[in-house]
């Protein structure tokens, strides 16, 4: 057993303000800490932010909360769609999926699909979303609107009911994007 602990006061002068301590028999027992978890590796890098601490994580930053608007502009040009065979090989993708082609969080396009009527991704009973390679292809066009061309919300939803300008458009700018590929690597074998 544990013995009991006891109170430490300090004196700092004003000896008729003092508060007296308990009795030692009211004192509760302090338990010790448990001790924090290790990685499996020492050399990895261990983001405390991490829903289970101690767990190493490089696919996402550290900080929480929204990204910069340098960091936006960084990350516009890695998403990762795959051409349209390739897309439209499977019906429906999983918001996991998704998020992980464009690398945003899920609650990201969760929050789009909620404010463009464009988006109609089906749930099941459940609730998990599920988006077409329609879907899809939108939302390649409101994050080209959103992070690169910087539209407010409000703002690229009014552009997307204005006509079918956008999507002819954005087909320009998908064939610009793979003609500019074309001579990157074409540059690059010289």
């Amino acid at each position: 057993m544990a013995k009991p602990l006891t109170q430490i006061t300090f004196s700092f002068g004003d000896e008729d303000t003092l508060i007296p301590p308990p009795p030692p028999h009211k004192l509760k027992p302090v338990r010790s800490p448990k001790p924090a978890p290790v990685a499996a590796n020492p050399e990895a890098p261990v983001e405390m932010n991490s829903p289970r601490l101690g767990i190493p994580r490089s696919d996402t930053p550290g900080k929480r909360g929204r990204r910069s608007l340098q960091e936006n502009a960084a990350n516009v040009d890695r998403i990762e769609i795959p051409d349209d065979e390739e897309l439209f090989k499977k019906q429906y993708y999983s918001i996991g999926e998704v998020a992980q082609m464009f690398r945003e969080k899920q609650s990201l396009i969760r929050y789009w699909a909620s404010e463009f009527d464009v988006l109609q991704p089906r749930k099941n009973r459940k609730g998990d979303r599920f988006f077409r390679p329609v879907d899809i292809k939108n939302l390649v066009l409101i994050y080209d609107l959103l992070r690169r061309r910087k539209f407010t919300i409000d703002g690229a939803r009014d552009y997307l009911k204005k006509g079918n300008k956008a999507e002819q458009q954005m087909a320009a700018i998908q064939s610009l994007k793979q003609i500019r590929q074309f001579l990157l690597e074409l540059k690059a074998t010289l």
